[in-house]
């Protein structure tokens, strides 16, 4: 048997416990034995778990072509050495397909299916003198734009019915794509250190205080998060939190690991009391680890944020609810492989019953943002409205006012002045969609207790 190149096995160890729902990506890419790669070696096993679970309902459909059987049920281990292999012939030109091809089929073999690798090496290579190439510019419907960048036609469906064709185009486009690198950078003095040792930025699409970036080793940084990696839309919805009553005293975040979010609030209120909650005890440990360098202000608690809270005085709450992640498909691509639809229905169970036990928490003449990274209007205008609707002293406040005055302050871009407004929602909410705003899918919705 020919050696397998370490960059393949991993990804095909990574792709396997995707598959069978033992893991999730990102926690397996940041794995040790990823990180003992090589550079070489870690790019080209990320590249290649990341695309396929981005272009697998494409890639399966292109391959199954050359079955002799085109729908037979093929085996995980098959399966994952044909995606794997016609990623590299379709997508990856720098690759030479006889490489390709030659290391699937040992994938096969060295998963004990020696009579499936024959198979496997002639599709591939029919696959590859048929010059297939990913096209999409033809799509026009559902079903033909569901295909062409590989999501489920059930959610793109949705999407038209909800968004449009055109701005569904660009959400299906934006979740082909590996998403640019925003970075919050704690202090002027970090982002010269960074500058001096030849990192390279852009200036943020949305906020004044977010970094682009385009080159170089943030390494250390990082380490230590003086720049820390959050999307601009993330960050955003924390600058929208912090800007709808800057004169809180005491702030509850309840669902906040991993933390971002969090420590923008810090920055924020450097005078506040902050409560963070997280219902998982090991996030819970990530978090307070992630805290230490901003000390005791942050009050780190291990509690289910669905459950009354003890304290009714909090002057502002912000409630990023756990959700379907449908904004986040560029950085989570296997979630559309994960994802049913009828997963909405009880996702919104659980955030109608979290958002009320914040809203109890509030202090009259509080404010609370409830958000999510969902597209979805189960999950966020038809949370608001139910809790709206079974709560007398609630009232929600369109998000105008706040972008208003985070543009007087500075903090959010020139072009997020005039581009923002195109993403409030008829009831004053904010959705960003992703490809017609540089950031990942956000919802938020502003909400204020009666005095």
């Amino acid at each position: 048997m020919k050696k397998i190149s370490p960059a393949r096995l991993a990804a095909y160890r990574i792709l396997l416990e995707v598959e069978e729902g033992r893991a999730h990506a990102d926690t397996m890419l940041r794995a040790n034995f990823v990180s003992q790669l090589s550079a070489p070696d870690r790019h080209l096993a990320t590249a290649l778990v990341l695309g396929v679970l981005r272009w697998q309902l494409r890639l399966d459909h292109e391959f199954r072509k050359f079955l002799t059987k085109p729908n037979a049920k093929l085996d995980r281990a098959v399966l994952l050495s044909l995606r794997i292999g016609a990623l590299q012939i379709v997508q990856m030109e720098r690759i030479p397909a006889r490489a390709a091809i030659d290391e699937s089929v040992e994938l096969t073999q060295k998963a004990g299916h020696h009579f499936a690798a024959r198979m496997v090496n002639a599709v591939l290579r029919k696959l590859a003198a048929a010059g297939v190439s990913f096209s999409c510019d033809a799509a026009s419907d559902a079903q033909t734009l569901a295909l062409a960048y590989a999501h489920p036609e059930w959610m793109v469906t949705r999407w038209i019915a909800r968004y449009g064709l055109e701005a569904s185009k660009k959400i299906c486009a934006h979740g082909q794509q590996q998403p640019e690198l925003h970075l919050r950078i704690s202090e002027a003095a970090v982002e010269a250190e960074l500058t001096a040792a030849g990192v390279q930025f852009a200036p943020g699409h949305l906020l004044t205080a977010a970094r682009v970036f385009v080159a170089g080793d943030t390494t250390a940084t990082l380490h230590d998060d003086r720049a820390r990696v959050q999307d601009e839309g993330s960050q955003l919805i924390a600058e929208l939190t912090a800007a709808s009553a800057p004169s809180a005293e005491k702030i509850l975040d309840t669902c906040a690991a991993p933390g971002g979010k969090t420590l923008v609030l810090a920055e924020r209120f450097p005078a506040a009391q902050i409560v963070a909650c997280e219902i998982s005890e090991a996030r819970c440990a990530e978090l307070r680890t992630r805290l230490v360098p901003i000390g005791s202000r942050v009050d780190v608690r291990c509690a289910d944020a669905a459950l009354p809270f003890a304290e009714k005085d909090f002057d502002l709450i912000l409630v990023d609810a756990p959700c379907s992640g449908t904004g986040t498909l560029g950085r989570n691509p296997e979630i559309r492989h994960r994802l049913k639809p009828e997963e909405f229905a009880r996702q919104a169970e659980r955030q109608r019953a979290i958002l009320s036990a914040a809203f109890a928490a509030l202090r009259p003449g509080g404010r609370l943002v409830y958000s999510t990274c969902s597209l979805e209007p189960e999950e966020n205008e038809a949370v608001v409205a139910s809790v709206l609707a079974s709560t007398t002293n609630a009232r929600q406040i369109s998000c105008a006012a706040v972008l208003d005055a985070l543009a007087q302050q500075g903090r959010i871009t020139p072009e997020a002045q005039v581009s923002l407004r195109t993403a409030l929602t008829p009831e004053g909410a904010l959705q960003l969609l992703p490809g017609t705003h540089p950031s990942d899918g956000f919802f938020a919705a502003l909400i204020e207790k009666a005095i």
